[in-house]
């Protein structure tokens, strides 16, 4: 079997089994490519053979290599994807990664993920879900988060009412505030493939996100969910569901958007609550600045 064979068969599963997004299929697919030509792996029992020790050989030498390491965490959990698939495909009984940890992410400040993160998170609930059903609800809600804007208590508070989705959405915030929010395609898209996949029953006031049990979504449960995928892409703790709220506004900030707009999108009661992404966005340019020109750190 050829590495192109084996890298379309994992293509196929990353972006038709696993509805990953096409940044992630590029990048888990360049991954598997270099451990293919890096073992010599000619089939999948070759891959599937290796082991932990395999995979720190290989994480090493592309640390060598310059890799630093938050992308290194995000190459060990595509490589373990990899085997993982590897092994299911030669009938091992528990078809499970190498165990082996990613290197220590420094703590930061608090920031908004970027916009390839924030992707990368909603594939990464989709593809942790039991069931197909639950990871296309996890995806919903973290999009409509980050694309949207919108506080988890928002999104969970939708109801089967506002269904179908249109290119707006009115959202009751804090203090009962309406406000109108506009809906990216990706995300209507998102929410409506949720609602086809959902075993439960929704009509008129129903909530529209439902526990696995079929009871209302709670935020500890979006939560945990993110707080799994942030540790499987190499992702600090300050990437968490209201993280992406900022991430909103913050990307929104950068591409030109005013602050008296991003208050009513955010729904903000006052200016002064909108005006700390002014500064958000100012320390992202100069956390950029100083690592583009080292002489100016101290």
């Amino acid at each position: 079997m050829s590495k192109a064979d084996l890298l379309e068969q994992w293509h196929g599963h990353l972006a038709q089994s696993r509805r990953r997004s096409p940044h992630t299929v590029r990048a888990y697919c360049a991954a598997a490519g270099r451990l293919i030509e890096r073992t010599a792996a000619q089939d999948w029992r070759e891959i599937a053979e290796l082991d932990a020790a395999a995979l720190r050989g290989h994480l090493a030498a592309r640390r060598a290599d310059g890799l630093g390491n938050v992308s290194t965490a995000r190459e060990l959990s595509a490589l373990k994807g990899f085997i993982a698939f590897a092994r299911e495909q030669v009938g091992q009984a528990e078809a499970t990664a190498p165990r082996l940890r990613g290197p220590r992410i420094k703590k930061g400040l608090p920031r908004p993920v970027t916009p390839d993160d924030a992707a990368n998170l909603a594939d990464e609930v989709a593809a942790l879900a039991a069931d197909e059903w639950i990871g296309a609800r996890d995806r919903a809600v973290l999009l409509l988060m980050y694309g949207a804007g919108l506080r988890i208590a928002e999104a969970l508070s939708l109801t089967a009412a506002d269904l179908p989705l249109g290119e707006t959405l009115n959202v009751t915030g804090k203090g009962g505030k309406q406000r109108v929010v506009p809906l990216l395609p990706v995300v209507r898209e998102a929410v409506a493939d949720y609602a086809r996949r959902c075993p439960w029953p929704m009509a008129g006031k129903d909530l529209l996100f439902r526990g696995a049990k079929g009871g209302p979504l709670g935020q500890g449960m979006v939560q945990k969910v993110m707080a799994r995928a942030r540790v499987g892409l190499g992702l600090p703790a300050t990437a968490t569901p209201h993280a992406l709220r900022h991430s909103f506004a913050t990307h929104l900030l950068g591409a030109g958007a005013d602050l008296r707009s991003l208050q009513e999108l955010l729904g903000h009661a006052s200016l002064g609550s909108t005006q700390i992404y002014t500064k958000v966005d100012a320390a992202v340019l100069l956390d950029i600045y100083r690592k583009a020109h080292p002489h100016e750190r101290g």
